[in-house]
């Protein structure tokens, strides 16, 4: 299926379509809000692999549920090489099917692996901080779009801490 196009602006106020894209890959992340913890530790995993991914033909654009004044405040802090965009409004997550599950964040606080996925974002500098006025309940999605437009791969994470494979993204990134 065609990757639903849009315009914004990143972070730093630059213009973002992602028909600007073509000619090459991207992953398109939908992340919860700018303060979490385990989003941060996401984008720090993004931000070790980008020079590389770059190299290979994959771009990165990382979509948050945030006010642009927060993401300055968390999750820029990271000063990442690709774009972080603010949709406080939901309007990508509408235009992608990114959902809002309060019982996927009930089975993410019962899953026994979100302890260590907590423990490694503090271990990265990234506290468990709460937004005001996010959507604590969004939960994660990915895309792996083609150097056509064309989305390859939808994850939807099952629960917060399900993310596609960094292992995936890399040999997609490799892959011609």
């Amino acid at each position: 299926m065609a990757a639903p196009n849009f315009q914004t602006v990143d972070h730093c106020g630059n213009p973002i379509s992602l028909d600007n894209y073509r000619g090459r890959k991207v992953l398109l992340a939908f992340m919860r809000f700018s303060a979490c913890a385990l989003c941060n530790l996401r984008v720090h995993q993004f931000v070790d692999r980008f020079p590389d991914w770059q190299r290979q033909g994959l771009d990165v654009i990382a979509v948050f549920e945030s006010p642009e004044a927060n993401m300055r405040t968390y999750v820029g802090t990271q000063n990442p090489p690709f774009p972080l965009v603010a949709d406080p409004k939901a309007s990508l997550y509408d235009l992608y099917s990114v959902e809002t599950s309060e019982e996927k964040l009930r089975m993410t606080m019962a899953d026994a692996n979100t302890k260590k996925f907590a423990e490694a974002a503090a271990a990265a500098g990234f506290a468990l901080t709460p937004e005001e006025g996010s959507n604590f309940n969004r939960i994660p999605a990915e895309f792996l779009i083609d150097e056509r437009g064309i989305i390859q791969l939808a994850h939807y994470s099952r629960i917060v801490t399900d993310h596609l494979p960094l292992a995936v993204i890399d040999r997609y990134a490799a892959s011609k």
